[in-house]
């Protein structure tokens, strides 16, 4: 049925769901009703929909396009601090002369002036970053400067002229050179320059896990199609961003950083959690292992709308969850506490604060709740990806609902739509650049297995429940009752000459074999083959293609909702309420429903990013033990990143030395290298103050 039917959270979706504007029927390539900063943040969103479904390489445009902007609004204003330009950021340096900020500062229409220099630098960043996009959406960009009334035959730099057209040009010259030369290695498609897997690929349509040679690691897929996250086919991919802990951040630093070594070959590590608990080696807590990924497929036994199991899915139940876990016991308490099938640990919220009154209920069946949740935040087809569904968020959910006002961290004036989308989008997009960085450098470093590798792996060894069993194996699948057991004689399961009469079953979502048509089909769930366990996925996808641990959804989401908590001075959403709708028979992707219409709710931006954990699981990407670390590590880095714009907002970030006064024709001289010289010395050198409020999170 096209776009309307797939799990997608764009902007204009959530508009739709929040405002009630109808998805799809209006995308404009330009509003004039929106600042310049958003209307070519959605030329972003959009690109980035149609582009390979890349989270760290999509994180790093959406900072590396909003500092650019936020730059060029600081220019022009006499408290703020710019971030790249007049600086110097990992290595690279901005030159910008005193007299020429002087001149800019002078002009009469800023407004005019700001509007042009962002055009001008978007557009050369976007057409850049996205010269080789499968969807190609260069004439979205042209259309965009067109609508705009700017030549984009003017390539001139010479900030000396004074033309905010060539400010914005040679802003872009200086994001694009930074980004050459950050670590992401894209003049090389960012691809890993040393990173090998320690375990062949599997085929998902054979059974077990042939070919897994270490279970702690990460294991490719080898499938006929694959098609990305953003329905792009590709053939069998690499682990992607395995050496992204290289890159250069935003807000982290060095009092974040651990350096590790293996097979000769550096990983840089932010915020490192430790290892994740290991079935085998010498420093293995194979139960904990074995709890957490059993738990995904225990889980996949909730994804059946016709079980007659039904909840409260409203903010009346979900949310306001009790404080994380920090140890592997706690974390067994906090999932095990399921209860009825649709909360972890979750106290829900006794009224609307802004109404005052209660959360209306939602009751639904448990199996439509878990796959429209596992859908919905899985950011499919057509897609932002993880960070840019935030961006969505905030522009959709945030900036435009009408009870939303823009005063900045809630309080004082109400900020011109300009000034509150460039800082928003500098905050955020910081955060999501550092949560990607400290996520990534974490999954390659671990290097942590996937459940559908550990689940398979396990069930062919054998069961770990029953010592004086034949089939005992300590590092197998734990017996359960009603949810892993063996395969009797008699069970339908045991094969036509009695082949897998001993083998372990599980009761989950029966997989991709049961979904002819996605339009009509429903899997359901029942009893299979541990050997044959799919996660809640299409089979041209399965799982993505990088190590699991920590989750990157996580990571990003926690991270994001710190900083929207600070931003607007209030961890509600705009009038105590968020909402996505999910109508019947429409909605799904993988197969088809759900079976009601579904609502989903959310009070604060951290319940929504805790609900985008949980649809990991699920969906059965992730365990808990991905889970936790990486709501952790958001907490951390969304507030850095946010403190950190703060300063940059409030003209108090890292004050370097007097920008030095042009010599001869703007050429770098001896004066200007020893300027960035000592602007690296003194950037370096500022870490120590970041972590102001984090003990209160």
């Amino acid at each position: 049925m096209g776009h309307e039917r797939m799990g997608r959270f764009s902007g204009v979706a959530l508009l739709a769901a929040v405002c009630g504007v109808p998805a799809f029927a209006q995308d404009p390539v330009y509003d004039p009703a929106k600042s310049i900063a958003r209307n070519w943040n959605e030329a972003l969103l959009a690109a980035i929909r149609s582009d390979f479904a890349r989270p760290t390489v999509h994180a790093r445009n959406l900072f590396h396009t909003s500092l650019a902007m936020y730059d060029l609004w600081a220019v022009f204003d006499d408290t703020a601090h710019s971030f790249l330009l007049g600086h110097g950021v990992g290595g690279y340096a901005c030159p910008f002369y005193a007299e020429d900020q002087a001149r800019f500062r002078s002009v009469e229409d800023r407004a005019g002036a700001r509007a042009a220099a962002i055009s001008y630098a978007m557009y050369r960043i976007l057409s850049q970053r996205f010269a080789e996009s499968p969807g190609q959406p260069q004439p979205r960009f042209d259309a965009l400067m067109a609508a705009l009334g700017y030549d984009t035959a003017f390539t001139s730099t010479d900030v000396a002229a004074g033309d905010p057209a060539a400010l914005g040009n040679y802003m872009a010259r200086c994001v694009i050179d930074f980004g050459l030369q950050d670590g992401a290695n894209e003049s090389g498609g960012y691809l890993n320059q040393s990173y090998q897997p320690a375990n062949a690929p599997l085929n998902p349509a054979e059974s077990g896990t042939p070919g897994m040679a270490d279970p702690n690691r990460w294991q490719p897929l080898q499938l006929a199609i694959f098609i990305d996250q953003a329905g792009n086919q590709t053939s069998t991919p690499p682990f992607l961003g395995a050496e992204w802990g290289r890159v250069v951040p935003f807000a982290l630093g060095a009092d974040d950083l651990t350096l590790y070594e293996r097979d000769g070959v550096e990983y840089r590590v932010y915020h490192d959690p430790g290892a994740p608990p290991l079935l085998v080696g010498p420093a293995s807590t194979p139960e904990y292992y074995q709890w957490a990924h059993a738990l995904v497929a225990r889980w996949s036994g909730h994804l059946d709308p016709a079980d007659g199991l039904s909840c409260d899915i409203s903010p009346a139940s979900i949310g306001n969850t009790d404080a994380l876990p920090a140890t592997l016991p706690e974390m067994v308490a906090f999932y095990e506490s399921l209860g009825d099938g649709c909360s972890v640990t979750d106290r829900g919220h006794a009224v609307n604060p802004y109404t005052g009154q209660p959360y209306a209920p939602q009751i639904v069946p448990r199996g439509d709740y878990t796959r429209v949740l596992a859908e919905f935040w899985a950011d499919g087809p057509a897609s932002e990806t993880p960070p840019g569904h935030w961006f969505a968020v905030l522009n959709d959910a945030v900036s435009d609902h009408p009870a939303f006002e823009r005063r900045y961290r809630g309080s004082g004036p109400v900020l011109d739509p300009l000034e509150w989308d460039v800082k928003a989008y500098f905050a955020l997009g910081g955060a999501v650049h550092d949560a990607a960085i400290s996520a990534w450098g974490i999954k390659g470093w671990y290097d942590y297995v996937r459940p559908i590798s550990a689940i398979r792996y396990m069930a062919s060894l054998g069961q770990s429940s029953e010592p004086q069993a034949p089939d005992y194996n300590v590092y197998g699948l734990p017996l359960i009752d009603g949810e892993v057991e063996r395969v009797s004689a008699d069970d339908p399961l045991a094969g036509a000459s009695g082949e897998h009469v001993g083998k372990l079953k599980l009761k989950a979502w029966r997989g991709p074999d049961y979904v002819s048509n996605p339009q009509t089909d429903t899997a359901g769930v029942g009893w299979i083959l541990a050997d044959d366990w799919w996660p809640y996925q299409r089979p041209t996808f399965v799982t993505p293609p990088f190590a699991g641990y920590v989750s990157g959804h996580s990571t990003f989401s926690r991270a994001a909702a710190e900083v929207l908590t600070r931003l607007t001075g209030d961890a509600y959403f705009p009038g105590g309420l968020g909402e996505f709708k999910a109508t019947a028979r429409e909605y799904l992707v993988f197969e088809d429903g759900p079976s009601v219409d579904v609502t989903l709710q959310w009070a604060t931006y951290r319940d929504a990013a805790d609900q985008t954990s949980l649809s990991r699981i699920w969906g059965g990407i992730h365990p808990p033990v991905d889970d936790i670390p990486g709501r952790r590590i958001g907490i951390e880095v969304g507030v850095d990143a946010f403190n950190a714009a703060d300063r940059y907002f409030s003209g108090e970030a890292e004050p370097l030395a007097p920008a030095p006064q042009r010599s001869g024709g703007g050429a770098l001289t001896l004066l200007t290298v020893l300027w960035a010289a000592a602007a690296l010395a003194l950037r370096g050198m500022r870490t120590a103050s970041r972590r102001a409020d984090t003990a209160a999170c």
